[in-house]
């Protein structure tokens, strides 16, 4: 059998890898991007939002979360759930019909798409005789109702989509029955709202854009009650008892309408411009909710004076003498009212107001005092500042969670305690089998600290840094204090603010060791902060320290921006990670790298013209490196110049290929007619443009220039306790590694505990290796004895790994952008190389070494890398001899952020953004898989006649 197996097959490797290695994209972390359209279903609790590009996500209890996605990726327009049953209805911009089902299959629940539908007219009628404009599922289970732009109401069968034609609505069947002096044909024209009336299921209400209003009964097929509105309609609201309803209007004028039997025709009872009497927006919908005491919450989306208020997106509650408008910092896509769903209840009750904004979903209390907001499990606003970077840590102890979620609460006593009110289904996922963070550093300067453990991504802790510089903007400023007599009464809600008080403030790197509590951040302007976690708000003078990475080299010149001015004397913290010490590169360039190493007290930093150490503990600078070339200017122009040195770069690639063709047109020589000239001339402009957009694919490994721009730029930092001098003695060693192939290592000489405070830390440079591809260098590593990768700082002294084999050779690993290289130590002789971009043609983006354990035993696991590539591609590479284990397609090539925020974790997960508000979660590992796994039963329900068996199955049969 030998003979037939291809060259280097295992079948017993293969076998281990189908047991250690699956790809699968899990859950979608965050706010939907662009969200369109918003459903709630008071009989499952379920809430339901819509997208643009069109998928529909279901969200209910924590936990509980359902996706789908329309084949036609079109704007989702509406949402309406089914009354009592599993199922809802989408409406698209492209006018299509579709209905969801929720279904029971192998213990948990499941949205799939059942049937889809366009409404179709007449031979020969415009598209606006069918175009649906509003979609009312009548309590029977068995129609929708379909209001068009013609002003026709279209009857469709569910679950088939069959249009029952007979008992279509038309205009010439509502005018028949209102007096011609009232209204005329133009007054039927488009649909803008469909009512069920809430006692009588035979009776509906129709509103027209143009202002009349029709109660509908459908048994007998005629108009018992019209109303003539003197505005534009925007909405209708039907009161609890049916005795009366709400309209609302184009003016910002609300009314109310009262419907009796012995009047076809009625005058409001009252209509109500609440921020009048100037002009003001349209208030687009309404809700009238009834309570014990007698007075109504009256709660409506816009309404504002034009003039002033114009551009504010709000939402009103009026409850008395009560009135709030609640001011968003994004567009109001839709919102709801959960109420007492139960029919026998005399009273709506409402206990939560819902807000679907644009880049952000926003809970109000109306229960307690003073309408406070509502902390959400789920949908964070992971956006609400710009994310620029991400850092991941697994297996947080138990020790350091809980100091972090009590840090977190205290700043969260301004929220509702009121339990999360949308919490329909059962979340069966197992506990998450640890604790896990995931941090993200903001445009405005602020970590924040997610539990990702579970399918809930929680935001547990905000720390800002901006306290520590002078803004423009003070920190105690409070956005949501008003006046007592401030009109209109706003209130600034939610989290979503995208403006960044000083650009410089971005976070670019993190660093949390989760066994000392010590945290580095670094930024836009060379800040570097150090930090400590504080379970008491305290105030402390914060250290300052200047790191010239230039080291006074003449004819250089920063163009860049200036560094942040820092607050002079004690600054006042509040719990949680409170800074010590601040680091100042100059120039204050982005710093690209950082490492923390908390059992050595020291921290290294890198930027795109050199690295520091430096002392936390004695709040000492050890020493700094400069790595710029003498040619490489565009490192020091900063962010704010690279548009001139785009331009530049454009100008000499056009003249390259000017020169090319000119010398090639020499090589040719003077003979030949004009044609041929002309044609070798588009055939040469052809195989430059097809050479550049081809190279970055095709291209082998090839020597770079040392005049390339940003050689110096600092790509990685490593800390490692490993053999630099000789083979008897390790010491520890600082690595750096930069954008033009060099490898500086430097060996550190940290004086005992007992003389750490007396005597300073040295280090001595004791290496310098450089690539001979010069490619940018992405990952430095040391292997043990054992070819294992050296544990993490204090994780020994935590017991939760081996100690480190310091008797056999230990091998280093340098990841290039182009290929991985392992070096024997301390010789830095080559033993293995694996050149990735000459085999597979893509370049390493990110790397990390990662656990893989087997799901048939808990006995064996391995470490291997896991590399993410430019073309979106994941491959996992096994460690010491650098084998390509397996390779899965992850991110399209083309989207080049998702590709630069990807995150793994230590356990072969990881995360990437998908829009600038979500991260899409995927595993590369049997054993470590988060993803949602939920139930919806449906309760017993009995009501207009229709009696439906409990469970999801039951219910979608019975459909």
């Amino acid at each position: 059998m030998r003979r037939f197996l291809r060259p280097g097959h295992d079948p017993v490797r293969e076998r281990l890898k189908r047991d250690l290695f699956q790809f699968n994209k899990t859950v979608e972390h965050g706010f939907p991007h662009q969200p369109s359209a918003l459903g709630y279903s008071p009989f499952l609790r379920l809430m339901a939002i819509g997208t643009r590009s069109g998928a529909i996500k279901l969200y209910g209890a924590p936990g509980v979360e359902f996706m789908g996605l329309h084949e036609e990726n079109n704007t989702v327009m509406q949402i309406h759930f089914i009354p009592d049953q599993c199922q809802l209805v989408t409406l698209l911009d492209d006018n299509s019909l579709h209905l969801w089902s929720l279904k029971q299959q192998g213990g948990t629940s499941e949205l799939r798409e059942e049937h889809r539908f366009t409404l179709k007219g007449p031979p020969g009628s415009p598209p606006s005789a069918t175009q649906v404009t509003a979609v009312l599922p009548h309590s029977s289970r068995e129609v929708l109702y379909l209001g068009t732009e013609s002003g026709n109401i279209f009857v469709v069968e569910l679950p088939s989509f069959r249009v029952l034609e007979d008992r279509t609505i038309t205009p010439e069947a509502v005018l028949q029955r209102i007096p011609e002096d009232n209204c005329n044909r133009r007054s039927c024209e488009l649909v803008e709202a469909l009512r069920e009336h809430p006692k009588n299921p035979d009776q509906i209400l129709i509103g027209y854009s143009r202002g009349l209003i029709v109660l509908w009964d459908l048994q007998n097929n005629k108009a018992t009650h019209h109303f003539l509105g003197s505005q534009q309609l925007e909405n209708l609201f039907w009161q609890r008892d049916g005795s009366k309803f709400i309209s609302c209007h184009y003016d910002g004028s609300y009314s109310q309408w009262p419907v009796s039997s012995d009047n076809r025709q009625s005058e409001p009872l009252e209509n109500t411009v609440p921020y009048g009497p100037f002009p003001c927006k349209a208030i687009s919908k309404i809700y009238w909710q009834t309570t014990k005491n007698g007075l109504p919450y009256i709660i409506f989306q816009g309404g504002m004076p034009r003039a002033s208020y114009g551009d504010r997106h709000s939402i009103s509650v009026i409850h008395g003498s009560q009135q709030t408008a609640f001011d968003f910092t994004s567009r109001v896509i839709d919102f709801f009212i959960i109420f007492s769903s139960d029919p026998a209840a005399e009273f709506d009750d409402p206990s939560a107001l819902v807000v679907l904004a644009e880049e952000e979903l926003v809970v109000i209390d109306l229960k307690s005092a003073g309408w406070p907001a509502v902390h959400p499990p789920y949908l964070a606003s992971l956006h609400c500042s710009a994310i620029t970077c991400s850092h991941h840590v697994s297996n947080i102890p138990l020790k350091l969670w809980e100091r972090i979620i009590s840090a977190g609460s205290k700043q969260n006593i301004h929220y509702s305690s009121m339990p999360w009110p949308i919490d329909g289904g059962t979340n069966i996922a197992p506990d998450p089998p640890q604790r896990d963070l995931l941090l993200t550093g903001h445009e405005d300067g602020t970590v924040r600290f997610w539990d990702a453990s579970g399918v809930c991504l929680h935001l547990l802790y905000k720390l800002s840094t901006v306290r520590v510089f002078l803004t423009d903007a003070d920190p105690n400023d409070n956005m949501n204090t008003l006046g007592e007599d401030e009109w209109p009464p706003l209130r600034k809600v939610g989290t979503f603010d995208p403006y960044s008080d000083d650009p410089r403030l971005g976070i670019q790197k993190i660093y949390l060791c989760k066994y000392s509590g010590y945290l580095a951040v670094a930024g836009t302007a060379g800040q570097v902060l150090v930090m400590e976690l504080n379970d008491e708000d305290a105030e402390h003078v914060v250290d300052h320290a200047e790191a010239d990475l230039l080291q006074d080299q003449e004819g250089y010149r920063w163009k860049g921006h200036e560094k942040l001015k820092t607050r002079d004397g004690p600054v006042q913290f509040e719990a949680g990670f409170q800074p010590f010490v601040l680091v100042q590169c100059q120039p204050p360039a982005v710093v690209t790298s950082l490492a923390l190493h908390s059992e050595w007290k020291l921290v290294a930093f890198g930027t795109s013209h050199g690295f520091g150490l430096f002392d936390h503990q004695q709040k000492r600078l050890v020493f700094v490196k400069c790595t710029l070339h003498p040619s490489d200017q565009l490192a020091l122009e900063g962010p704010l110049s690279r548009v001139k040195s785009l331009k530049k770069s454009l100008r000499q690639s056009f003249r390259r290929i000017r020169r090319s063709r000119v010398s090639s047109r020499k090589r040719r020589g003077g003979g030949g007619n004009a044609s041929e000239v002309q044609e070798a001339n588009a055939k040469f402009d052809q195989d430059v443009l097809q050479e550049m957009e081809l190279a970055p694919v095709q291209r082998k490994i090839e020597a770079r220039s040392a005049e390339d721009s940003f050689t110096g730029f600092v790509r990685t930092l490593y800390f490692a306790d490993t053999f630099l001098r000789d083979s008897s003695r390790h010491c520890p060693s600082l690595w750096a590694g930069t954008n033009g192939g060099t490898v500086y290592a430097f060996c550190l000489r940290v004086p005992p505990a007992e003389r750490r405070m007396d005597e300073p830390v040295r280090a001595e440079q004791a290496k310098e290796i450089q690539l001979m591809h010069r490619a940018p260098v992405v990952g430095i590593l040391v292997l043990d004895g054992r070819s294992t990768p050296l544990p993490e700082p204090l994780e020994v002294a935590h017991d939760l790994s081996k100690s480190p084999d310091m008797q056999g050779s230990h091998q280093l690993l340098v990841v290039s952008e182009e290929q991985f290289k392992v070096f024997t130590l301390p010789k830095v002789s080559s033993k293995l190389k694996l050149k990735l971009t000459a085999l597979e043609g893509c370049r390493v983006r990110k790397v990390t070494v990662a656990n893989f354990g087997s799901c048939k035993t808990d006995d064996y696991s391995e470490n291997d890398l896991a590399v993410l590539t430019n073309l979106g591609d994941i491959q996992i590479i096994s460690l010491p001899f650098l084998k390509l284990q397996i390779r899965y397609p992850c991110i399209r090539k083309e989207d080049v952020s998702g590709i630069a925020s990807c995150v793994f974790t230590k356990y072969g997960q990881g995360f990437y953004l998908i829009s600038p508000s979500e991260f899409e979660r995927f595993s590369l590992s049997t054993k470590w898989l988060v993803e949602p796994r939920c139930i919806v039963d449906v309760p017993e329900v009995t009501s207009n006649n229709h009696v439906h068996k409990s469970g999801t199955e039951n219910a979608a049969r019975k459909s």
